[in-house]
């Protein structure tokens, strides 16, 4: 009795982010699927099957192939970049002799603000007649257009992500940092070993754990990219920020195609599943290399 009362209290606690995966998640999903069988134009009470002609429609569509190669293309600027810049800020925050906490909290606080202002001021920053280009045009004669060449565009959108995740990513690092025992660095200078080796053979490979949250974490961000490139691009310059978001976003809410917008959705979910698998799937291998199971 004592232990069906045990199981029965845990489901009662657990109830609540049962509640909400199965309102927010579940029905949502089996609801996409449905969907994306459909022609319905987000309008209309009613709709035709189409079988699998929106697979199909979409598997043929330039923007559906944009919004593949795009995300594979922020996954490659973009991951790295917040990686190397958060694991900057752990070091550095670790190093500090007090006041770690309240360094920490400063570099957490971007990923509080919102999207959408952020997106809006760094679009006045960049505008043709702002101070910033002003400067540069008076004094080096660079008229950059950062926001209408697909190359910069790709590059202003992840470096405002990594600022935004980089004090969140931080905190998880700093926290693998405070777990390796300074006893290792300690043994390992005594053999000779100096801070780049210290650095890969001891850090690097403690610090797999938090590593992999953040790697993880990363990846996953990388393909759930919207508010930024709707603000800022809108998809362009010539679908090079045109992410999986804003491609449903646009079929769904523009062109009201929501049937067509599901299957791109459920394409776009396989290909988030399949791709984090294989990072996590890497991850783990150079994880059991370095002694982690």
């Amino acid at each position: 009795m004592r232990h069906k009362g045990q199981g029965r209290l845990g489901w009662l606690f657990a109830s609540p982010y049962l509640l909400y995966a199965v309102i927010f998640f579940a029905i949502p999903l089996v609801w996409s699927i449905f969907l994306s069988f459909t022609n319905w134009n987000l309008i209309a009470p009613t709709f035709n099957f189409e079988g699998f002609s929106n697979y199909i429609k979409a598997l043929k569509n330039a923007g559906v192939h944009a919004a593949f190669f795009v995300t594979f293309k922020f996954l490659i600027v973009f991951v790295p970049m917040v990686v190397v810049s958060s694991m900057i800020v752990a070091f550095v925050v670790h190093a500090l002799p007090k006041f770690k906490g309240l360094f920490l909290v400063g570099f957490f606080l971007p990923y509080l603000a919102s999207g959408v202002v952020s997106s809006l001021i760094v679009k006045g920053i960049l505008s043709y007649n702002s101070p910033v280009n002003i400067f540069l045009r008076h004094r080096f004669g660079l008229d950059i257009d950062w926001l209408g060449t697909p190359f910069s565009a790709l590059v202003v959108v992840s470096v405002m992500i990594a600022w935004k995740f980089t004090g969140y990513y931080a905190l998880i690092l700093t926290s693998g940092l405070e777990s390796i025992n300074q006893d290792v660095y300690e043994a390992a200078k005594i053999d000779g070993a100096n801070a780049w080796q210290r650095f890969w053979k001891i850090t690097l490979p403690l610090l797999y754990p938090a590593l992999y949250t953040v790697l993880i974490l990363a990846v996953g961000v990388t393909f759930g990219i919207f508010t930024e490139v709707y603000q800022l691009t809108g998809g362009g310059p010539n679908n090079a920020t045109n992410t999986w978001q804003m491609e449903i976003f646009k079929q769904a809410f523009t062109n009201l195609q929501a049937g067509y917008a599901s299957a791109i959705a459920i394409i776009a979910s396989v290909v988030t599943f399949i791709s984090i698998y294989i990072i996590r799937r890497l991850m783990e291998w150079w994880g059991k290399r370095n002694g982690w199971d």
